[in-house]
């Protein structure tokens, strides 16, 4: 079972860490994605590379059981919302990318829905407790986000922030005059 004081390390390092184009697509990744550390994306590296040797290894296995490994690796990873298509094969399996997985954590959820005005308010606002799925506080930016949990995604009803008046939906006001005055610029032009 191991020692409770001591985890197991979830990530690899990279066989060349000062390799430099690689250490500028980390870093990118990094701020695209507003992950804390490095640590963070190579833990979804080593996700990543897991999911992939499963599928590589499935090549050297006997057909029904390929079958059978490659079903369940699809279906999960459909769920997960990682692959949109639930019949997909080994070699769209093999195609994925660590982007792939980034996009469904929480906090990219959260930005994309438009819940934050940044990556990092995302982050902000899931740490501090402001985000809820379904009826579930939840504060770990990094979880997936599975497909049929994505609509339940919202602010917490508990929160300050659910105020519509509160000042961290100034943004979002401008945004909508903004575009209320286009619309109105467009109606008259016509």
């Amino acid at each position: 079972m191991g020692d409770p004081k001591r985890p197991r390390k979830k990530y690899e390092t990279p066989f060349k860490p000062w390799d430099k184009a690689l250490l500028e697509e980390e870093l990118r990744l990094v701020g695209k994605y507003g992950l804390r550390n490095k640590r963070e994306l190579r833990r979804f590296t080593a996700e990543l590379k897991r999911i992939r040797d499963l599928a590589r290894k499935s090549f050297g296995m006997p057909e029904e059981e390929r079958n059978r490994i490659i079903s369940q690796l699809v279906s999960k990873l459909y769920r997960m919302g990682v692959i949109d298509n639930p019949n997909a094969t080994a070699d769209d399996i093999l195609k994925l990318t660590v982007e792939d997985l980034l996009k469904r954590r929480l906090q990219t959820i959260v930005y994309e829905k438009g819940l934050a005005k940044t990556i990092h308010q995302a982050r902000q606002l899931i740490v501090h407790g402001h985000i809820v799925i379904g009826d579930r506080v939840v504060d770990r930016p990094n979880k997936i986000v599975y497909r049929d949990e994505e609509d339940l995604v919202r602010i917490n009803p508990r929160s300050p922030l659910s105020n519509p008046d509160h000042p961290i939906w100034e943004w979002r006001r401008e945004q909508a005059q903004a575009g209320a005055q286009a619309q109105e610029g467009v109606s008259q032009a016509e």
